[in-house]
């Protein structure tokens, strides 16, 4: 079938983008699904940092390659049992083979087969089912159709709306899981979180469910500061001062048990780790370029017993997490709908990424 998508050839084209115009709006054969695989027809896909990361460069991919990792949509076509078109699915951006080691103890965020999937542009397995254009995190959400594996998909509740329901797939999953998952923050615990982004918003949302007290929050735009302040944060920090790490020391008595760096930056995540107290975890979730290199001292990783760690997917396992974070978010305890700044379609593109990249939003949600 012909599907219409958005297609990057080149990275690092300069910005604006509005002008360079890095994402092409083409029409592109998709191959049927095979065994364990899905056609899906997408609904809403979310904007987010990975995906600005591949277009400025500073996330290598194979190129050219059809975008967006963060999905939902209703199944046309099944390959694959557990699943029936009609079905509302969202999508996890790695898929999870459930046999290697990870997968077996738990650990479906580093599937092995599934990250050499991502790494090739391919679905798990490594088929291709796009002409002449790779996958995207075994998604390519950027599209009105894409052909995923089974092992990405996970069934949704199909009341959701798709624009909601679109951002559980990465910056809710991301950042929530973070603070459940990969540092399984306890109630009254002082917590700080650095960006507030989707993935940083949605791991204060992470931490304010959790009763973790108090909560810093902490970026350069003050509409960012506000919303973190009416969703939890007990104090707020502009990340233009020149004493960063001591003010969210001094709003945590002693700095905080658990730092959460949420922007992809090696010079923010030393920061969030200059913000940690004696004993304290620091996790990095953002994706920085492969050249930056982090210094801190290294004594004070024995000598006041602190934990660095890293979390990718939030540590999740999406068929669990998925679901149960959806089900917070009907009782009221997870509002990630504050987290949708705004709508857009395939042609604008371009012009919302701008906006991404100036820090100008939340999440914004391509609607197809």
């Amino acid at each position: 079938m012909i599907v219409r998508g958005a297609v990057l050839r080149e990275m690092g084209l300069p910005a604006p983008y509005a002008e360079s115009r890095p994402l092409r709006i083409e029409e592109l054969e998709l191959a049927p699904p095979g065994p364990g695989e899905l056609l899906v027809r997408i609904r809403a896909a979310g904007l987010c940092h990975s995906d600005l990361s591949v277009i400025d460069g500073s996330r290598p991919r194979v190129m050219p390659m059809l975008l967006g990792h963060e999905a939902t949509g209703e199944v046309v076509i099944s390959e694959a049992p557990g699943f029936a078109p009609g079905d509302t699915v969202g999508f996890a951006f790695v898929p999870a083979c459930g046999g290697c080691d990870p997968c077996a103890e738990g650990r479906a965020a580093l599937c092995e087969p599934g990250a050499a999937a991502n790494t090739a542009g391919a679905l798990l397995g490594g088929s291709q089912r796009l002409s002449g254009v790779h996958h995207h995190l075994g998604v390519s959400g950027f599209a009105d159709h894409a052909v995923v594996s089974a092992r990405s998909a996970v069934p949704v509740d199909p009341a959701l709306p798709p624009e909601i329901a679109a951002l559980f797939g990465c910056a809710v999953m991301t950042g929530v899981g973070a603070v459940v998952n990969t540092a399984q923050v306890q109630a009254g615990r002082s917590t700080a979180v650095f960006g507030l982004g989707g993935v940083g918003l949605s791991a204060l949302l992470g931490a304010v469910l959790v009763g973790a007290h108090p909560i810093v929050a902490v970026d350069v735009v003050p509409e960012k500061l506000a919303l973190a302040e009416s969703l939890g944060a007990t104090a707020v920090v502009d990340a233009r001062s020149d004493d960063v790490a001591e003010q969210v020391r001094e709003a945590t008595g002693g700095g905080a048990q658990y730092a959460f760096e949420t922007v992809g930056s090696a010079a923010v995540l030393a920061q969030a780790y200059a913000a940690t107290r004696r004993g304290g975890t620091t996790v990095t979730v953002g994706l920085p370029h492969p050249s930056q290199q982090l210094s801190i001292p290294a004594v004070s990783l024995v000598a006041e017993e602190r934990t660095l760690k890293g979390s990718y997917l939030g540590s999740a396992v999406p068929g669990r997490d998925i679901p149960r974070y959806i089900s917070l978010y009907r009782a009221g305890r997870l509002p990630v709908d504050r987290l949708l700044s705004a709508t857009v379609t395939l042609d604008g593109l371009n012009e919302a990424f701008d906006t991404l990249a100036a820090g100008a939003s939340i999440r914004q949600v391509l609607v197809l």
